[in-house]
């Protein structure tokens, strides 16, 4: 299914000189990772205060493009530098879940409530889906329509009109239902992909 997944290799070229440097200069995969989590909590605080200065919500494209690059250039520091590890793995994948819950879940306060703490669960859990994969011998699924990219561009999309036009944050709780149910149905995508696929792939 249509995921904004499927850019990332276009996204990726554009960052693979700003990888070789930061290698270079000592960064590692896991520094980055690191900086997308403490950024993303950073941010957070920032987001209740756009309920009395709407402008605030300008920070959150910003900072979830930002994000995205970091997020990208962690994996492909790790991948194309050989600095693989373990330790690197596991801080990704609960490094994203952290993100995404600091960045989402401010978001209540400003309205949408129940709607955006559905969104952030529905946002938790196919990332949960998401390594299914390896714990059953496949590989890690990526599978739309609203994995993590998607999420990321919503709510940028979100941050951007609704710091320009905050009547618009009305509208909030029925989008982020409805992304909530795309999220849902990204479960189900990455589950039977998971379980589609043969359990020799592992490793590749």
């Amino acid at each position: 299914m249509p995921s904004v997944y499927g850019l990332k290799p276009a996204f990726q070229g554009l960052l693979r000189p700003l990888v070789r440097g930061l290698v270079s200069a000592g960064i590692t995969p896991n520094h980055l990772t690191l900086a997308a989590v403490l950024g993303s909590v950073a941010v957070a605080f920032a987001i209740p205060s756009a309920a009395s200065h709407p402008r605030f919500l300008l920070i959150l494209p910003a900072w979830l493009l930002l994000r995205m690059a970091l997020n990208a250039m962690d994996g492909m520091a790790a991948r194309e530098h050989s600095m693989t590890t373990r330790l690197g793995g596991a801080l990704n994948e609960v490094g994203d879940v952290v993100s995404d819950a600091a960045l989402y879940l401010p978001l209540a306060t400003l309205g949408p409530g129940w709607a955006a703490i559905t969104f952030t669960l529905s946002a938790m859990l196919t990332e949960f889906c998401g390594v299914l994969g390896p714990a059953l011998g496949g590989s890690r699924r990526y599978d739309g329509p609203m994995g993590k990219s998607d999420r990321a561009l919503l709510v940028g999309l979100l941050g951007l009109v609704g710091g320009l036009a905050p009547r618009t944050i009305g509208w909030w709780p029925a989008i982020l239902y409805a992304a909530s149910a795309l999220a849902l149905v990204t479960c189900w995508n990455r589950v039977a992909g998971a379980l589609r696929e043969p359990a020799a792939s592992a490793g590749k």
